[in-house]
């Protein structure tokens, strides 16, 4: 007889499995925050509304599934110029295997400069600041400090913009007008009200993860969170390129043109 006082408990509010008869170790049923994942979930949610669900354990009203999903879609391919798509396609087209290259992305994207960690900072501002411009202002002008020194090295802008950039770019500028046209919560339209002032106080243009941190907070997301997710739905962009470099090869890689020359090494001078 087992002593179920004595039985090994799972302490998760995510997952719970119910075993098949004849084998402990197989499910016959798994629950996600109490909804059935193959009973239910898998014929009646989109994979927005389950990711939603696995995040926040209860399922997403209509108007946070299509907020999350065009917030999915914006992030889905961050393009060939990002750093994190980029490492992905190096690690490709240099051999590594193809965990590698997803890996590299996440570490190179991970970061506090158009990164995750960068929206996990703005998330925090957010939840700090709210709606008002003058906490704004001065949390822009005064960037908060990472307490993990040891892992995370200072901001040196303001969390959501682009320090390297000019203006905004218009691929930021539709997100933002979309997001915010469709958003239950009231960051993204005050984001876009205020936009330019914003970007006054920083004096730098706003960024993709700007956009991303203000439909998180709509989202309710906490800043752990959105940090992980940020970095979750880049990965399909980085993943198609990678396979895409892999087969095409170091000589046709993007944007080397003809700046890269080639020649055996003994025939290198020193103004090569």
């Amino acid at each position: 007889m087992i002593d179920e006082d004595k039985q090994e408990k799972i302490t998760t509010k995510i997952w719970r499995e119910v075993p098949e008869d004849d084998n402990p170790f197989a499910a016959a049923a798994c629950y996600c925050a109490g909804f059935d994942v193959f009973g239910d979930v898998l014929r009646n949610a989109s994979y927005i509304d389950y990711l939603y669900l696995l995040f926040k354990h209860e399922p997403p009203t209509a108007g946070a599934s299509k907020l999350l999903e065009g917030l999915a879609l914006a992030l889905a391919n961050p393009g060939l110029r990002d750093h994190s798509v980029r490492a992905a396609m190096c690690a490709a087209v240099g051999g590594s295997t193809r965990a590698s290259a997803l890996i590299a992305s996440i570490s190179v994207g991970a970061g506090n400069l158009g990164g995750g960690r960068e929206v996990y900072t703005a998330v925090n501002c957010w939840q700090a600041c709210g709606t008002d411009l003058a906490a704004w202002e001065a949390i822009i002008k005064s960037p908060p400090q990472e307490e993990r020194v040891d892992v995370w090295m200072p901001m040196e802008h303001a969390p959501g913009f682009d320090p390297n950039g000019v203006s905004c770019p218009k691929p930021v500028r539709q997100t933002l007008a979309y997001l915010a046209e469709i958003s239950d919560g009231n960051s993204l339209a005050w984001l876009m009200q205020h936009r330019e002032k914003l970007e006054a106080f920083a004096k730098a243009p706003l960024a993709m993860s700007g956009v991303a941190a203000a439909a998180m907070n709509d989202l309710s997301l906490s800043a752990e969170e959105s940090e992980i997710l940020f970095m979750l739905l880049r990965l399909p962009g980085a993943a198609a390129h990678s396979i895409e470099q892999e087969k095409l090869g170091w000589r046709r890689y993007p944007f080397f043109g003809n700046g890269l020359k080639l020649m055996p090494y003994d025939q290198v001078s020193d103004e090569d």
